[in-house]
């Protein structure tokens, strides 16, 4: 589709130098580039909020007290205790998240997580995590004994299902930013086909009205979402003997 940005790639292909092309081999550079940027801007806003708690009273240290203090309650009440790696894992994922899916409202920059390969890394990661936890906190030999359960003949369904939670929220958080991603930009490409169009949309409101619901609004939202899902899977893996 002419003019259509989300079509364009930009591709690395990892083994091309041995003559070996795959797709699964294939790194966009593109999604690369703005993922580090989204790095970058988590580092500086961590060394500022680190700055306003040393050297500030006001309403800054307030809202960076409050911000942090809401995601402690959030795990203290789904977790049922404090653990401050699993407070930071939450924390980290749900403001990487977030950051990715807002990230348009910088011109010339979209999101990380409209790209399957992103979102699947963050649902294996956190799966990865998850199995850590439930081995820490069960034993190597009842995680085991957990895909067994409750009879050796579910062994098959436990696996599936295992797998089933990676996929389900690396497609639901992809299908979602995908989505609003593509409404976006055929609206903003069919308003620079014509001048009146676009003076119409400023005047009304209806090019912020867009992008604060597809961008800010959805992109908030499903980053809570990815990260309620992967609290509520954490909570179980560290309920002791709770199969």
């Amino acid at each position: 589709m002419e003019g259509f940005s989300l079509a364009s790639k930009h591709s690395y292909q990892l083994l091309s130098f041995l003559g070996i092309n795959h797709p699964l081999l294939s790194v966009n550079m593109e999604i690369i580039f703005h993922t580090w940027i989204i790095m970058g801007i988590m580092i500086l806003t961590l060394v500022a909020a680190r700055f306003i708690l040393h050297y500030s009273i006001g309403i800054a240290r307030f809202t960076v007290v409050q911000s942090a203090q809401t995601f402690i309650n959030l795990c203290d009440e789904s977790l049922g205790e404090f653990n401050f790696a699993h407070v930071t894992f939450i924390t980290t994922l749900f403001l990487f998240i977030a950051g990715c899916n807002v990230l348009p409202v910088i011109p010339w920059l979209e999101e990380p997580t409209r790209d399957l390969n992103t979102t699947l890394a963050l649902g294996i990661l956190s799966f990865l995590y998850i199995q850590k936890t439930d081995i820490a906190t069960n034993g190597f030999i009842n995680y085991i004994k957990g895909y067994f359960s409750p009879f050796f003949l579910l062994f098959p369904l436990n696996i599936v299902g295992k797998i089933a939670s990676i996929v389900s929220v690396a497609f639901r958080l992809f299908g979602n930013i995908f989505g609003g991603s593509i409404i976006t930009t055929l609206y903003f490409t069919g308003l620079s086909k014509s001048w009146y169009l676009q003076v119409f949309g400023i005047v009304t409101g209806l090019n912020l009205l867009i992008v604060g619901f597809f961008t800010i609004f959805e992109g908030m939202l499903q980053a809570f979402v990815f990260t309620m899902l992967t609290l509520t899977y954490l909570a179980m893996a560290t309920q002791k003997d709770g199969r």
